[in-house]
């Protein structure tokens, strides 16, 4: 190939994205290694507000089995399954990038403890861990009903053929028919570093942000809109479409779906909507299977921790888990991750990707959570992605192509990316966000059209965060 036409290809859209890295040089340099820079916590905490967050820590890792209420459906059987990378409270492990967490513990935990599930196609040891929802509800013949929305997870396992599960039968969902009705979009853990910082910022300093740029954002075609409480009206920022309020609604939330475990907030069992009733033989608990533990004064005086329940010490351990270090600031960066901050701006990322956001103040930790530096490079709005993103599945105010702008705090030493962990390829990550209708758009155009050693840097730099 002459030459003119290598430098044409490095322009090109999307569609050529392998190409140009292999002609041009391109190319996402991996997750970082070492040291880590993740997973401790803020700092600041007193010695007391630590040991919450410690015993919080510990419960996120403790495995669930289906006396203490693992099901009937689920997706993993503790909150490290899902949030391991590259520490606790991470994302999707990976067994190439981060041999020593191993590869997808979702295949294993399959046919646990004797259990009969069969491995969904779309899990596989390389892969990434990964929930499953249907886009549409199913007719008796178990195709899609396109008048009904549905959007719900479809739990991956079940308890059958358990040892702890003694008489439950209960059958996965047809996965097999969801892939090949075009029925089910998929999902991958979003990192919950730093979110108790996320959770601080007042909704006047996101507001004030939403305004700010207005001229150049409207440049770029770029409106967003926040994701509100149905209940109250706030801002919500949890999850892959901010459908979440707080971290407790977001621990609840998770532990029921994912686990399976019934808790203060979500107090009833639900199904894997195979079958319209949960077979009597697979509810072997009472619920809620998590609740806060009513200890007599003088216990509860020498064991406060043990007072809490799960959900609550699973959001202590979130709100005080610090934001991720990354591997250099400032002038103490190499000359190509500095150009590639600049460049980051230059092409419009920064506008949706606010660098940073100055937290508000917070009862929890005060000392700890308020007034600090968030550098989380997220406006937390919504964002038409367009086409190519869409999964057609609405959570609050978010429709089917809108999405949270994902905080890139810890990209560095992320693995798989975008909503359904489709690639494991930053540069081919930043390419999946040009699709007719994304906000994204002129962004990418403008990505585009630098010279490839500025392209290698924006990759380098969003690799050293």
């Amino acid at each position: 190939m002459k030459s003119h036409k290598v430098v044409t290809a490095c322009m090109c859209a999307t569609v050529l994205v392998l190409l140009t890295a292999t002609l041009c040089g391109q190319q996402d340099p991996g997750p970082r290694g070492a040291p880590v820079g993740a997973g401790s916590p803020v700092a600041g905490l007193t010695s007391n507000e630590l040991r919450f967050f410690n015993d919080g820590a510990k419960r996120f890792i403790t495995p669930d089995t289906v006396s203490s209420g693992l099901g009937p459906s689920f997706n993993g059987d503790f909150c490290g399954t899902c949030h391991s990378q590259p520490a606790e409270g991470g994302s999707s492990p990976s067994a190439t990038a981060y041999p020593n967490i191993g590869a997808n513990p979702q295949v294993a935990l399959a046919t646990a403890a004797g259990a009969t599930n069969t491995v969904p196609s779309f899990i596989n040891a390389n892969g990434p861990v990964r929930e499953a929802r249907f886009k549409y509800k199913l007719n008796a013949d178990g195709t899609p009903d396109t008048r009904r929305p549905d959007g719900g997870v479809h739990d991956l396992f079940t308890i059958a053929g358990r040892s702890d599960a003694p008489g439950c039968v209960y059958p996965q969902p047809n996965f097999a028919q969801a892939l090949a009705t075009n029925n089910v979009i998929f999902r991958t853990p979003t990192p919950v570093f730093g979110a108790g910082l996320i959770e601080t910022i007042d909704e006047n300093t996101l507001i004030n942000n939403a305004n700010a740029n207005a001229a150049q954002k409207l440049a770029f075609g770029i409106v967003g809109t926040f994701n509100r409480s149905g209940n109250d009206g706030s801002i919500t920022r949890f999850g892959w479409k901010a459908q979440n309020k707080s971290l407790l609604m977001f621990a609840g939330e998770a532990y029921n779906v994912e686990v399976g475990v019934t808790n203060e907030l979500f107090p009833n069992e639900r199904g894997n909507f195979t079958s319209p009733t949960i077979p009597a033989g697979c509810l072997l608990n009472t619920t809620p299977e998590d609740t806060s533990n009513f200890l007599g004064r003088r216990a509860a005086a020498a064991n406060d921790a043990q007072v809490l329940s799960d959900i609550t010490a699973f959001a202590d351990f979130m709100r005080f888990l610090d934001q991720p270090t990354p591997s250099c600031t400032g002038t103490a960066c190499s000359a190509s991750i500095q150009n590639g901050n600049a460049k980051f701006s230059a092409v419009g990322c920064a506008l949706c990707h606010t660098p940073s956001l100055t937290t508000g103040h917070s009862t929890f930790a005060p000392a700890a959570l308020s007034g600090v530096q968030a550098n989380l490079f997220s406006d937390l709005m919504l964002h038409n992605m367009g086409s190519g993103l869409a999964d057609g599945v609405s959570q609050g105010a978010a429709n089917g192509n809108q999405f949270r702008t994902a905080p890139l705090w810890g990209i560095g030493q992320r693995t798989y990316f975008l909503h359904d962990g489709r690639t494991a390829d930053l540069l081919q990550a930043i390419q999946q966000h040009q699709s007719t209708g994304s906000e994204a758009n002129q962004s990418i155009v403008q990505f585009n059209a630098l010279s490839p050693s500025d392209q290698q840097d924006i990759l380098n730099f969003l690799r050293s965060l």
